[in-house]
Order: structure tokens, then sequence, then C-alpha cells
């Protein structure tokens, strides 16, 4: 069992890597992975149902001890990264299918890797976790929503049929995931070490599935949309750090928001995509997935290195000790 947990980390800590790798392999021989693209919700669900697995009351704690902080974080989130994909699929005039994938991914939630992100970058866990639990269960009602609002100029949106899918693929399997870990605690608790392992294989499955299904679309726009992928999540943590800024957070909050606002549940829009609207949609989704894994661990070595006023504070009492 320590012998899998140790490869669970060391395949979850090259994550950017092996999607890198698989959807090279499925650009270059399509055939090999179309198969899976039948398969996505339930990749997701898998997903989901180990985020369940890991859920607990205190992740919803801060809702009642510091609301204003996770209410920050949840606006944020929901406003920030959908106005965004917006305005990048207008300035860019980007084709119907790809705006529409854009803004799929700008209205998902918050994605569990942002915790690890926020851990490593030094800033507040705790207020990451609560953000990205909030955000998906709100996720049924507010992304549909934004989607009409969002998108509704390229495509016909039927909201209801949104909603019904993110209840499948993400509140169904993070409530049996729940109910699990209840019942089964010590179970629950032991498979939890080797649960990154199984999301990597299931992220990176997804993700070939859609690069093969859309491979002769990305050779023709691949290049504008990763352009518009690494533009949307940049700016996302940029404005999300200046939205934390504004309401005067501190450091370490201000760096958890950041993370919350520029890291997306892809996974979710590629099942929207796949679902409701067309392979070449699920695109977007797909090159997040890839670039957030690569630009978070950059962001968070950034972060790590910055000090509030108080430890600059600190450092100078003891360097002139």
């Amino acid at each position: 069992m320590k012998t899998l947990e140790r490869f669970s980390q060391f395949v979850s800590s090259t994550f950017a890597v092996w999607v890198l790798i698989f959807a090279a392999f499925a650009f270059l021989s399509p055939n090999t992975f179309s198969w899976i693209g039948e398969y996505i919700t339930i990749l997701l669900g898998i997903v989901m149902f180990g985020m369940g697995l890991t859920i607990t009351v205190d992740d919803f704690k801060g809702v009642l001890t510091r609301p204003k902080d996770v209410a920050i974080g949840v606006i944020g989130q929901f406003v920030i990264m959908p106005t965004l994909a917006y305005l990048l699929a207008k300035g860019f005039h980007l084709p119907p299918e790809v705006a529409v994938g854009v803004i799929l991914v700008g209205c998902c939630p918050g994605g569990t890797s942002s915790n690890v992100m926020t851990f490593l970058s030094k800033g507040d866990v705790a207020l990451s976790v609560t953000i990205t639990s909030i955000t998906t269960i709100l996720a049924p009602f507010v992304t549909p929503v934004l989607i009409l609002l969002f998108a509704s100029e390229w495509v016909d949106i039927t909201p209801s049929s949104l909603f019904i899918s993110i209840v499948q693929v993400v509140l169904i399997p993070i409530i049996l995931g729940i109910i699990v870990q209840k019942i089964f605690k010590k179970q629950a608790q032991a498979s939890a070490k080797v649960l990154p392992l199984v999301s990597v294989i299931a992220i990176v499955a997804i993700v070939s599935a859609v690069v093969s299904g859309s491979q002769a679309k990305i050779a023709e726009t691949g290049l504008l949309i990763f352009a518009v992928v690494i533009l949307h999540n940049t700016l996302g943590y940029f404005l999300g750090y200046l939205f934390g800024k504004l309401f005067k957070l501190n450091l370490p909050k201000k760096k958890a928001i950041a993370i919350e606002v520029g890291m997306q549940n892809s996974g979710l829009g590629v099942a929207l995509a796949a679902d409701h609207f067309s392979p070449l949609a699920a695109v977007p989704s797909a090159i997040f997935s890839v670039w957030h894994n690569i630009s978070g661990p950059i962001l968070a070595t950034i972060f790590r290195r910055m000090k509030d006023k108080k430890e600059k504070s600190d450092d100078n009492m003891t360097k002139a000790t």
C-alpha cells in the first residue's frame, strides 16, 4: 500500500507532464484514444466521487466563521472568470464553437488542484478548500445561468438540461462520496491516499479523448485557443489577487483567492461541451486542464517567496539582532 501511495504522490506531482504526453499521443494517433469519448461523463463522476470522499464538515465551517472571506472568493470565481471568457471571445473574434468552449470553462466552479497550489504557495488552505467546496455545490444552480447569460449569443442554451447534467456528474457523485465516507470511514481514509492517482488517470483520459476527437480542428485553431486559455488563466490569477486586495485581505487570503479564481474545474467544462455542444467546444477546457497544471506550480513558487508587511518586519528585526 505504501508503494502505491508513493507512486500516487509521484504521478500527481508530475500531473502536467502526463497530460502533455498523452495529449501529444492522442493528437498523433487519434484512433487510439477516440473510444474514451463516450466515457467522459463517467470519468468526471469518478473524480467528483473522490472529492466527496475527502470533503468534511470542517470544509464548510468557513461559511459561518468568516463569511466575508468566503463570499469574496465565491463571487470572484463566478464573476471574474465568466466575464473574462466573454471579453476574450469577443476580443479575439473566436469561432462560435470555440467561444462557447472558452465561456464554458469560465463558468465552471473552482478545481480541486487549487487547494494543493494554495498549500504550496503558503496561502490560506482552509479558505481555499471552503471556496472550492461551496462553488462546486453551487455549480448546478449558478453555472447554467452564467452560460445562458454569456454564451447565448453564439448558441441556443437550455439551462434546465445543463442543470441536470451538472447534478448528475458533480452533485450526485459528491453526495455518494460523502455518504460512503460516513459509513466506511476507515476505508475511505485509506483510499484517500491513492485518490490523486485515480484523479490523474481520469483527467488524462478525458483530455486524451477530447484531443483525439477534435484533432483536425485543433490543428487549425489550436494555437489561438492555447493563447486565449493562457490569457484567461493568467488574468484570472491577476484579477483574483486584485479582488482580494480590494477588500484588504491579508497576503495568505489574497493568494488563496487568486488561485481559486484562476483555476477551474475544466473537466466539467469538457463533460458539458461533449454532452450539449460539440467536440471542438470541449477543446478549451482540455487545454485549460493542461495549462493550469503548469501555471499553478509556477504561481505557487512566486507566491511562496512573497511576504506580507508583518513577515518582512519580523525578518528585519531578526537580521538586526
